[in-house]
């Protein structure tokens, strides 16, 4: 369990980064400590397969989710609900938001701003995958980190490792691209909160990094349970 929860936990990054499969995951944990918890998507530029596909699992789980109300239908509509101001403003509910998948998406963020910065209960992850196209260097995704940045209108504050060949990815897909990671980190100022994987390779995983001296790059590794049907 990742040892740290801000009231409101964001995850943005490029498209594919696995963001949302992890809001998911994230609001499951949290949930599973016993939480109040509900999950945002925002993501009005992808509105196919998104958070909203797992409507029905989160709401077995007791989680809440606050989307467009044309998540998972054929409208294209950028239209985010009235009831992400109350998700923002009710501070009893811990709040998971997928942001979308670049500076576009993370537009509709803006308006919510000056509430989570008043509040200062936050933290802003930017999740990478360096094996996809358009993230493969660490200045590819300090690029595309500062891109979010600016159309929010707020800082990140951590980053979360998520490098992943969907089905094919084991330990060494996120082990090789460890130096990328170093240099984002150093680029962006920013720590590393966690590495991410699906759950069946975390013990091996764990056992590659035991003898990595730089604990500064690997805090924690969050166990992650797929959704199918998500790419983003």
């Amino acid at each position: 369990m990742i040892t740290t929860q801000k009231r409101i936990s964001l995850f943005c990054g490029h498209y594919g980064s696995g963001k949302t499969n992890i809001a998911i995951n994230y609001a499951c944990m949290l949930r599973a400590a016993g939480l109040a918890v509900s999950v945002a998507d925002m993501d009005i530029v992808n509105p196919y397969f998104r958070t909203s596909d797992s409507r029905e699992m989160l709401q077995r789980a007791g989680i809440g989710l606050v989307c467009s109300p044309y998540a998972g239908s054929n409208v294209d509509l950028a239209a985010l609900p009235k009831e992400l101001y109350d998700l923002v403003r009710c501070r009893d509910v811990y709040a998971v938001m997928d942001v979308g998948g670049d500076e576009r998406g993370a537009l509709a963020l803006g308006r919510y701003v000056p509430e989570i910065l008043e509040e200062d209960n936050y933290a802003m992850y930017f999740v990478v995958n360096f094996a996809r196209p358009l993230t493969r260097t660490a200045d590819q995704a300090f690029d595309i980190l500062r891109e979010i940045e600016q159309a929010a209108g707020m800082r990140c504050t951590a980053i979360v490792h998520n490098t992943n060949l969907a089905t094919q990815t084991t330990p060494q897909t996120l082990l090789h691209y460890i130096d990328a990671l170093q240099q984002l980190r150093q680029k962006s100022g920013l720590p590393v909160a966690f590495w991410s994987a699906e759950h069946t390779l975390i013990p091996a995983l764990a056992d590659a990094l035991a003898a990595h001296t730089d604990k500064a790059l690997y805090h924690e590794l969050f166990p992650l349970h797929l959704q199918a049907k998500i790419t983003d």
